[in-house]
């Protein structure tokens, strides 16, 4: 039941650090965005008619990578433990 509870924290851990790190880095390139607006003048495009923000994904693929990346983390546990002790 431990190496269970283990690979649970190891995949929280990672999901964690993931989201984390796209956020960051979502938010150095909003700040470093500089805009071109001299140069923008010369290339006139029209706007589009509908906007979509993100994607739509299903939580069923997050179950699926949350329990595939505990068992990963398990079977690595589970190497750990039986080649070092």
């Amino acid at each position: 039941m431990k190496l269970v509870i283990q690979a649970i924290v190891g995949s929280i851990i990672i999901h964690a650090v993931y989201f984390i790190g796209a956020m960051l880095v979502g938010d150095i390139n909003t700040k470093r965005y500089v805009p071109d607006v001299l140069h923008s003048w010369d290339h006139v495009e029209t706007l589009q008619n509908e906007v979509a923000f993100g994607k739509v994904i299903s939580p069923n693929i997050y179950l699926i990578s949350f329990v595939g990346v505990s068992i990963i983390c398990g079977f690595i546990i589970f190497i750990y433990r039986k080649r070092f002790n």
